[in-house]
């Protein structure tokens, strides 16, 4: 490993970043209670994640901290409540009561550890919750709770509002707190901004490392291992954030590979592709980068008409993303830009304004161009209230249409696909028929499938790239026969031509 790729320091998992969150969120609960002439009272009160076991088993997997919870408090134990007096902003946690056997074989653990630990104000037991929430309403005002409940608009599943025994005394709102708090997860501090950033340094350095050690014969699983080894052993990224897609040859067709059904276990063959969407979690957040590349480090002439349309699509999104710019606009570009150059070489013929119109790029990007990133993989936020999914065809799949924000982060992951069931459906209606060279198609049925994902964080000024991978053929190509890959503080960006080759 070269001095340039030698492991950053992670940012500290310092407890500021919790508390700066739900600062945020008082602020916001504030502003939002005076413009509507409410008084200014009442607790936030979440419940955080349960452990759970498999099936009728005793087996426990690892545990994840429901991402609310986590946002706000940190707490990475099971079992926990939390709660914030809108008023004064003051914290308050509420642990489980261990019983001796807990303590035995889990660990002890007393309230002034927790509360060392997580930085709140107060630190009580769970089975005190009622008594506590009563008593601190006593000195300010009627008993009201804001409790979680809202729909996910990416998984279509609704949160779980907190109750505990004794809820019944107290009045209860649903309707408040979820949008105020999804809306502070979409704009990310500075700290936060660290640790998506550590996830994405750590992750890009993981791709190359697997990157440079992909050779025929391997199996899918074994590029994986690598994966997950560099960024925990190296890095300290013990978990990742969602189920590693490590596709080769035509497995990269199908968008979500790897899942228990196609386990990442099919044998690399030379002169085929790889797809490789992996991406390392940090203190909860999390990065999600895509790389596309030959298993033997040659591109050849096919794989490079693919591979620079995506490319191209990828690198005039981030050249165009700015706040106020819409979303829609910049998937609706990714497609223009990759038809464009498929009809370069004679893959599609035909008026490219008639082409958009018929919405034919979905038939090669049949997917978002890219989704919010945060703690969650798939962030929340993305349909906030008052805004719809799209009603045009294949664009129902985006998961935001927003305008950028200044503070958000996003993917941007455009790609380019060869997928059988809809090429037979668009060969079936006579009016997408037409603009197919169904010769070239032909060519190009076992191809699988491009993609190309960065992370970005949208600037005052534009755009800042999150990622460190290499993107050029030449790069790749260099990569992977040994070169050095340089670190982010070293990194100047190569002027190239729109075939990807250097400039003279």
């Amino acid at each position: 490993m070269s001095e340039s790729e030698s492991p950053v320091a992670p940012p500290g998992m310092s407890m500021e970043l919790h508390a700066g969150n739900r600062e945020r969120l008082v602020a916001a609960l504030t502003a939002h209670l005076s413009a509507s002439g409410r008084p200014l009272r009442g607790l936030v009160l979440l419940k955080g994640g349960e452990e759970q076991t498999l099936y009728c088993t005793d087996r426990v997997p690892l545990f994840r901290q429901e991402s609310y919870f986590a946002y706000l408090f940190g707490v990475r134990e099971p079992g926990f409540y939390g709660a914030v007096d809108i008023a004064s902003g003051q914290s308050m946690l509420f642990a489980p009561r261990l019983t001796l056997d807990n303590a035995v074989w889990n660990g002890e653990k007393d309230l002034s550890f927790f509360k060392d630990r997580y930085k709140v104000d107060y630190v009580f037991y769970v089975d005190e919750l009622a008594q506590v929430l009563l008593s601190q309403f006593s000195e300010h005002g009627e008993p009201l709770l804001l409790l979680l409940y809202g729909k996910n608009t990416d998984s279509g599943n609704y949160s779980k509002p907190a109750s505990f025994e004794g809820i019944e005394k107290f009045d209860t709102d649903l309707s408040k707190l979820h949008p105020i708090l999804t809306e502070c997860r979409v704009i990310k501090s500075d700290m936060e901004l660290a640790f998506i950033q550590y996830a994405n340094d750590v992750s890009s350095k993981a791709h190359i490392e697997v990157m440079r050690q992909i050779k025929p014969g391997m199996k899918e699983s074994q590029l994986e291992s690598i994966f997950i080894h560099h960024a925990s052993m190296h890095e300290g990224c013990r978990h990742c954030s969602y189920t590693c897609i490590c596709a080769t040859g035509h497995n990269s067709s199908t968008l979500h590979y790897g899942h228990a059904g196609a386990p990442n276990d099919q044998t690399l063959n030379d002169g085929d592709m790889a797809l490789m969407d992996m991406g390392a979690e940090y203190n909860f957040y999390g990065s999600d980068i895509t790389c596309s590349y030959p298993i033997n480090g040659k591109f050849k002439r096919n794989q490079t008409i693919v591979y620079n349309a995506v490319l191209r699509a990828h690198n005039d999104v981030i050249s165009h993303m700015q706040p106020g710019v819409k979303w829609i606009d910049m998937h609706k570009l990714a497609e223009q830009r990759i038809l464009e150059s498929l009809k370069k070489d004679n893959i599609i013929h035909g008026d490219i304004g008639d082409m958009m119109n018929q919405r034919l790029g979905a038939v090669f990007m049949p997917h978002g161009l890219g989704h919010l990133l945060g703690i969650d993989t798939h962030d929340p936020g993305g349909y906030p209230e008052g805004l719809e999914r799209p009603k045009e065809p294949r664009l129902r799949s985006l998961r935001t249409i927003r305008e950028l924000k200044e503070g958000m982060v996003i993917t941007v992951e455009p790609g380019c696909y060869f997928i059988g069931a809809l090429l037979r459906h668009a060969k079936d209606d006579p009016i997408s028929s037409k603009f197919f060279n169904w010769e070239k198609i032909e060519m190009y049925k076992s191809f699988g499938g491009v993609r190309i994902e960065s992370n970005a964080y949208a600037t005052a000024q534009g755009c800042k790239n999150l990622t460190n991978c290499p993107r050029e053929t030449w790069e790749i190509e260099a990569v992977m026969a040994g070169a050095p890959w340089p670190s982010r503080d070293d990194c100047s960006s190569a002027t190239t031509t729109e075939d990807g080759l250097p400039k003279a």
